[in-house]
């Protein structure tokens, strides 16, 4: 299996995020993805590659121009107002306040373009960011020229960015632009199988209204758990994008014996929906002691989930997505890649 990786995930290097009530080290940090990389180094899963670059036109067949620019000057328009530290929003457009104008001020575009505060923008976020993007293009690729199977080692990850906005650590969603590369490509149909702990409201949005991609989630249940305000089951699509929208939110605590039924039902709405592609959102952050998830997977669970998802026999691209219980990050994630190979 060739794995995409960039160094350039190192420029996005915050300094806090709000969580729980405080300022705190982020969670998502470049540690995650270093650790990653030792892994597919030590177990031989195959060759590492770097990326291709894409330019922006596959970013925009899948985000807001607007949205794009702003990313592009957030900070350096940042920096001039307020100095040199990370950059989080001051406030957000809800219920009884307006959607329609988009402020001019760096303040106001931070609010209007996010919708958490546990994502600064930095110095490096850009460069990180349209790194990540083509990190899951190049993975793409590979399948395209015929590859069964890739792993585009995204960092930072993407499956809480929406067309026009950011938020959980995500600025551009790698796992829908790779999907939407691939419809490109002459892929008719392609699904998404997003298994990170957290709903990817990102991805579901950008796809709501579409038959050509699938877009099926296992995640916490949003009563329970962040982002709280997508990812029900009762969001099936909408338009011609009707009963091609799946969730499953779960409970906390959840284990394996539990978890491994409605990954089979899943996978089989995936099978039944026959697509040319297959992307996984790859979150590892399922597992047992995960800091910011409760959910109780172990380690050898995720062999399993990748056999399970190898079943589809489809070309399949995993995208990494979240998993911060650092030091059994790499275990974790590589071992659905190494279930998949090994199936």
């Amino acid at each position: 299996m060739i794995t995409v990786y960039s160094h350039d995930h190192r420029y996005q290097n915050a300094t806090v995020e709000l969580i729980d009530g405080k300022l705190m080290p982020p969670v998502e940090n470049p540690k995650r993805a270093e650790m990653l990389l030792s892994r597919v180094h030590e177990t031989g899963l195959g060759d590492v590659i770097a990326p291709h670059d894409f330019g922006l036109e596959p970013v925009l067949r899948i985000h807001d121009s607007g949205f794009v620019s702003f990313l592009q000057t957030a900070w350096d328009t940042w920096i001039i107002e307020h100095g040199d530290y990370d950059a989080l929003p001051l406030n957000w457009a809800t219920r009884t306040m307006r959607h329609d104008r988009i402020p001019e001020t760096i303040d106001g575009k931070l609010s209007y373009y996010s919708f958490d505060a546990g994502t600064p923008i930095t110095a490096g976020t850009w460069k990180a960011a349209i790194s990540s993007a083509n990190v899951a293009l190049t993975g793409q690729s590979l399948l395209q020229r015929g590859e069964r199977v890739a792993f585009s080692l995204c960092r930072p990850p993407g499956h809480h960015a929406a067309a026009d906005f950011y938020g959980g650590y995500c600025f551009l969603n790698n796992a829908a632009i790779a999907a939407q590369a691939l419809r490109d490509a002459g892929a008719a149909r392609v699904a998404i199988l997003d298994v990170d702990y957290h709903h990817g409201n990102g991805t579901q949005a950008i796809f709501y209204d579409r038959a050509d991609i699938l877009f099926t989630s296992i995640h916490a249940n949003p009563k329970q758990e962040y982002p709280y305000f997508l990812g029900y089951d009762d969001e099936t699509g909408a338009g011609e994008g009707e009963g091609y929208n799946r969730n499953y939110p779960m409970p906390w605590g959840i284990q394996w014996d539990d978890y491994y039924p409605v990954l089979t039902d899943a996978l089989q709405f995936i099978g039944d929906y026959a697509p040319d592609a297959l992307v996984i959102s790859l979150g590892v952050d399922t597992f047992e002691t995960d800091p910011i998830s409760k959910f109780r997977l172990v380690s050898e669970d995720f062999l399993r989930m990748g056999e399970a998802i190898a079943r589809v026999a489809k070309p399949t691209l995993f995208v990494m997505e979240g998993g911060y219980a650092v030091e059994a990050l790499g275990i974790n994630a590589v071992n659905v890649l190494l279930g998949f190979e090994n199936a």
